[in-house]
Formats: structure tokens, C-alpha cells, sequence
């Protein structure tokens, strides 16, 4: 609770600062808000007095900031309108090698843990064969560019000193090993090399990468990364919804810590798991 004469004279600074800023008088405030210019002149110098709910409301309008601001209720003075635009926007995710919106939440976060559930296998785990296989629709003639760039913001990713928590369904890499599905038509030694790979890095890498494989059966997620405390983006194919809010946030690391506790495979298992699929292949 905050004292009535405190809460006023926060009130006054705040109106003040406010008018300032945007650069209104007194006259075209109390134009504004339907008030007399005394009204408002009274606002800005008494230590006691509060406006009606009525009148704060207005004041902010006017002015373009929350009336739980001016009042001393929020440390934020936009519009909450303002606040859940910044909270969720929209971004466009093109079907493109290199996602520059993707790159730049990586850089945000970097030294945070990192927790993905990715749509198909990791970008960041593939082969350059694999990257080839699968963006060759998007790279044209352009590939050899295109590809180096992305091994360079790969390499970035990996020295960032975040750890990386990556949660797949095991019908995924089943998938994958049979070349089936999203798959199909995915050579062989292509498949063979990829699934070496995983082996390679789940093993050299743990614990800074950790790996867990749930069954969709029982649990579900659709893609989605939790970028630290800061940001849970989630993939809807041709859009990322970008959530900023800590409530939001704090949501999505709880449902990925759900398919953590609910993982068939652990993360120590998974290059066993690995390596009996890849005795399937072939």
C-alpha cells in the first residue's frame, strides 16, 4: 500500500513528465479531457490531491500512457495495449536456410539455457549433405554461398556459452533412419552420415547439449524454443509468434520441463537409442 500523499505527489511528477514529453500544456490537456485549466493546474502542484477514476483515465489517453502509471500502480507507462503488442508480436518465417529472426534470438540469448523443440531434426545437428537435401527447393544456384553462411552461424551457436536442451518425438528419428515420411527419398549414406553425426555430437557435447526423446503417443508439443527468461517463440510454419511476457515465458519452460520428466529416451541414452537405429539403416 502506498500513502495517499505519496501516491498524489507520484501522480504529479508522473503528469508533469508526461505533458513534457509530448510536449501539451495545461490548456490542451484540460481541452482534451473536458476539464477546467484550473483542474489540471491543481493536479500539478498539490501533494494531496488525487484525481477521480474518471479524469486519470482521460489523462492518460490524452497523454499516451496507462493510468496505472500515472497513478503509481505500474512501473511501465505504456498503454497496456502498447505492453501486449511489445509482449506477442508476429514474424514471418520464410522456408529460407539462414532465419535472420531465428539468428537474432540466438545472439539475445546467448549465455542463456536454450530449451527447442525443434520441427523436424535441429538445424544445428545437420550435416551439410542433410542441409542440402532438404533446402535444395530455397538455395538454388546460389547454394555453395548460401550453405557456408549457415555453417558460420552455426559455428556462432555452438561457442555462445548457452547450453542447449532439445526435446524430439522418437517417431522423428524413427522416421528419419527408415527414410520415411518427411524423409522419404533421403539417401542412404546421407542418413548414415547424419545419424553419426548426432552420435558424435550427443557424446562430445553433453552436458552443454542434451538430447531427450519423448513419445507423441503420450505426450505432444508443437515447435516451439524458450530463449532464456526472455522470449518462448512458437513455429506455426509460415509465422513465429514471439511471446516477451515473463508469465508467457515462464508457461512454455514448464511444458518443456513436462516433456523432459515424461521422456521415454533420457538424455544418457540417447546415443545407444542412436546407434540401434542406425543399425536398422540400410
Amino acid at each position: 500500500m502506498i500513502d495517499k500523499r505519496v501516491r498524489a505527489t507520484l501522480f504529479r511528477t508522473r503528469l508533469a513528465e508526461a505533458m513534457r514529453d509530448r510536449g501539451i500544456s495545461q490548456a490542451a490537456l484540460a481541452r482534451q479531457t473536458g476539464v477546467d485549466r484550473s483542474t489540471i493546474s491543481q493536479l500539478l502542484v498539490s501533494d494531496t490531491r488525487l484525481p477521480g477514476a474518471q479524469l486519470a483515465a482521460d489523462c492518460a489517453m490524452a497523454l499516451g500512457v496507462s493510468a496505472d502509471w500515472l497513478l503509481g500502480l505500474s512501473g511501465r507507462p505504456e498503454p497496456m495495449a502498447d505492453l501486449l503488442a511489445m509482449q506477442l508480436t508476429e514474424t514471418e518465417a520464410p522456408r529460407a536456410l539462414i532465419d535472420e529472426a531465428i539468428f537474432g534470438w540466438h545472439q539475445e540469448a546467448a549465455g542463456y539455457k536454450i530449451r527447442h523443440v525443434p520441427a523436424t531434426l535441429p538445424d544445428m545437428l545437420k550435416t551439410r549433405a542433410m542441409v542440402e537435401w532438404e533446402y535444395a527447393p530455397q538455395l538454388g544456384r546460389s547454394a555453395a554461398q548460401a550453405l557456408g553462411a549457415f555453417e558460420d552461424r552455426l559455428a556462432w551457436m555452438r561457442g555462445a556459452r548457452s547450453d542447449y536442451e532439445i526435446a524430439l518425438p522418437l517417431h522423428e528419428l524413427a522416421a528419419f533412419a527408415q527414410g520415411s515420411g518427411y524423409y522419404s527419398g533421403l539417401p542412404v549414406p546421407t542418413r548414415l552420415e547424419q545419424i553419426d553425426r548426432l552420435i558424435d555430437l550427443t557424446e562430445a557435447l553433453y552436458p552443454g547439449l542434451r538430447i531427450y526423446l519423448f513419445d507423441a503417443r503420450r505426450v505432444f508439443s508443437a515447435p516451439i524454443t524458450v530463449f532464456g527468461p526472455m522470449l518462448a517463440v512458437l513455429y506455426l510454419g509460415r509465422h513465429y509468434l514471439a511471446f516477451r511476457d515473463s508469465a508467457r515465458v515462464d508457461s512454455f519452460s514448464r511444458h518443456f520441463d513436462w516433456l523432459v520428466r515424461e521422456a521415454a529416451v533420457s538424455a544418457r541414452a540417447v546415443p545407444d537409442h542412436l546407434r540401434d537405429l542406425r543399425a536398422r539403416i540400410g
